[in-house]
C-alpha cells in the first residue's frame, strides 16, 4: 500500500521562514531511515502558498486565484509518498517522525488508491493504459 504524508502548514512556514539547521539534520537523519527500510518513495517541502496558485472549476469555467491562502491551517508544507503494508504502520512512522514545527504540529495521512480499489469501473484497457503512463513516467 502507498501513503501520502501530508505535513501541515503553520505561521512559520507559510512566511517563508528556513527551517533550522537542527531540524533539517533531525529530518534528513529521518529521511535516511526511511530510505534504508525501503519506505520511501518521494518526499519533498513546498514553498509557502504565496508562491502557489489554486484554481476552481465549476462546470466549463475556470477561475484562478494566486497565493498567499487564508487558511494556514488547511495548507501543507510539505509531503511524503511511503509504501507500507498497513495503516498502522504508516502511523508508527509518522510517530518516529521529528516535530516538524519545534511546537504544536500536524501530520496527515492519507492512503493511495491503486488500480484494483477502482473495481470493474478500472476496465482492461483502462489498466493497460495506466501502465503504460507509469512506465514512462519511470524512464
Amino acid at each position: 500500500m502507498r501513503f501520502m504524508i501530508l505535513i501541515k502548514a503553520d505561521a512559520d512556514s507559510e512566511s517563508g521562514e528556513m527551517p533550522s539547521e537542527q531540524l533539517l539534520t533531525e529530518m534528513g537523519a529521518y529521511n535516511e531511515e526511511l530510505v534504508n527500510a525501503g519506505v520511501m518513495l518521494a518526499g519533498d517541502g513546498l514553498h509557502p502558498s504565496s508562491k502557489g496558485a489554486r484554481v476552481r472549476f465549476s462546470g466549463a469555467d475556470r477561475t484562478v486565484t494566486d497565493g498567499p491562502f487564508v487558511e494556514t491551517k488547511e495548507l501543507i508544507a510539505g509531503y511524503w509518498l511511503w509504501q507500507l503494508d498497513s495503516m498502522d504502520e504508516a502511523v508508527e512512522w509518522v510517530k518516529r517522525c521529528p516535530n516538524p514545527t519545534g511546537v504544536e504540529s500536524e501530520i496527515e495521512i492519507r492512503q493511495v488508491f491503486e488500480a484494483e480499489d477502482f473495481g470493474d469501473a478500472f476496465t482492461p484497457e483502462l489498466r493497460e493504459q495506466e501502465d503504460r503512463l507509469r512506465e514512462r513516467m519511470d524512464s
